[in-house]
């Protein structure tokens, strides 16, 4: 989950009024944090103090960023520059996320092709799809919502038409 991935050798583009010249990036970090809710503690402490950034400066940034999303978890993907300066992207909450929140769970099936621990209506998995759209490599809606009706049933949870 916090694992750092291969440095990238690709310079990013540079900030406006840098004479077009980009920064080295060292490693892009990917990691889940709750939203506004972000520490110094594990995962985010180690994932980036092993690269040199300040960990502070990025939990308050993240932090102000995601306090409207408090209780949902956030991926986030860290790019790390040689300077020891950093960029951040924040997606959409995944979608077993969004589904157990939807259906009113605290966690899915153990034995989900035995055990169905919920339900959510063919609307509810619509507007899911619709909400990570941006982060899904789906042509259409409908598409995305056979995505997310799948990560449901996958976690025992009944699909309605």
């Amino acid at each position: 989950m916090a694992a750092p991935q291969k440095p990238a050798a690709a310079p990013a583009k540079g900030a406006p009024g840098k004479g077009g010249k980009g920064k080295k990036v060292v490693t892009t970090v990917k990691l889940q944090i709750p939203g506004g809710n972000a520490t110094p503690a594990p995962p985010v402490g180690p994932a980036l103090g092993q690269h040199g950034v300040n960990i502070m400066e990025f939990c308050k940034q993240f932090n102000a960023k995601t306090q409207d999303k408090v209780g949902l978890t956030i991926p986030v993907e860290i790019t790390v520059y040689a300077d020891r300066s950093f960029t951040f992207i924040t997606k959409t909450p995944p979608a077993a996320v969004l589904l157990k929140q939807a259906a009113g769970l605290a966690k899915g099936s153990g034995v989900p092709n035995k055990t169905k621990v919920g339900k959510v209506t063919m609307a509810q998995v619509r507007k899911i799809a619709e909400s990570k759209m941006a982060d899904l490599n789906a042509v259409d809606i409908e598409a995305a919502a056979r995505m997310v009706a799948g990560t449901a049933r996958s976690m025992g949870i009944v699909v309605e038409e």
